[in-house]
């Protein structure tokens, strides 16, 4: 896919400014979207609000300006989506798709262990199906957030990924019923998520590794909601010394714009992409851009 059939977007969380990583995560959406001759649009995740502080979307904005980093349309904010994101939630609700839930989380967890399941510390529980229809629904209980029926076990979903290949992931298994209304109710990521890329028309999701474990979750959504499947790229990661994954979380610094075009070269370098060696002495922004739009090539084919 190429030309005007090409959207690729890149959707940042703007819970601080961005640092290197997040940066190579925008840098690699960009690349592919010109290297495919596309469309590359912004949007702002900021549907949960208690994590984003005033004025960090428009710091996000002003870095990207600076690394050249343009969207091609109005940039998009989920803070204003909600009345979307209620009407996907009654679309699946009235297809006996999506159900209330008063399950706290330590009702889960002992739920879920009494069930024998195994699980690893920070991670979410899978969860047990307590509040399904056919388990009893909410046995007079108040609904605290909504999730998504994923129906039977055993029923892997399959799904190609551009960098790392064949994919597959059990989401009644491995995940189970997922949020797609929060408790305190802030719209739940998954749902945003597919509900904006639908109505953007995006086509390409170029993204982090770290994000891989969510596509088969979108995927579901796409398909209940009657939605095209799009199409992914997970890229690596820039890791912190100790290995863990560089975020805001593990206490990542905003990236040094002093110089753009070194920032660039080091974020290319982290997608695998020798900038900093094909530049010439003194190049300039455009020289950096129109470069690492000509080595991403290279190395990701034309999507067919």
């Amino acid at each position: 896919m190429s030309g005007q059939g090409y959207r690729g977007r890149f959707a940042p969380t703007p819970s601080g400014p961005l640092h290197e990583g997040s940066l190579a995560s925008a840098l690699a959406s960009w690349l592919d979207a010109r290297a495919h001759g596309g469309r590359w649009l912004l949007r702002i995740e900021d549907v949960d609000g208690p994590r984003c502080p005033p004025g960090a979307a428009e710091v996000i904005l002003q870095q990207l300006q600076r690394c050249g980093l343009l969207a091609d349309e109005p940039v998009l904010r989920q803070s204003g989506r909600g009345q979307a994101y209620a009407a996907a939630l009654r679309r699946l609700e009235q297809a006996g798709q999506a159900y209330p839930c008063a399950c706290t989380r330590s009702q889960i967890a002992r739920a879920s262990a009494l069930q024998g399941q195994s699980h690893e510390r920070h991670a979410e529980w899978v969860y047990p199906g307590t509040c399904r229809p056919e388990s009893g629904g909410l046995a007079g209980r108040v609904g605290r957030a909504w999730r998504l029926h994923t129906g039977s076990p055993g029923r892997p979903l399959h799904w190609f990924d551009r960098r790392l290949g064949e994919q597959q992931q059990d989401v009644a298994l491995e995940v189970g019923d997922f949020v797609l209304r929060r408790a305190d109710g802030c719209w739940a990521y998954q749902l945003a998520v597919v509900v904006d890329d639908a109505d953007q028309g995006i086509t390409q999701v170029v993204r982090g590794e770290d994000l891989t474990d969510n596509t088969a979750r979108q995927i579901l959504l796409q398909q209940a909601l009657g939605l095209p499947t799009l199409t992914y790229l997970h890229h690596p990661l820039l890791r912190a010394a100790d290995g863990e994954k560089l975020s805001k979380s593990h206490g990542a610094p905003p990236v040094d714009l002093s110089d753009p075009v070194a920032a660039l070269s080091r974020a290319a370098g982290a997608l695998g992409l020798p900038l900093e060696q094909a530049l010439g002495p003194g190049a300039g922004l455009a020289d950096a851009l129109a470069t690492g739009v000509a080595l991403w090539g290279q190395k990701w084919a034309p999507v067919a």
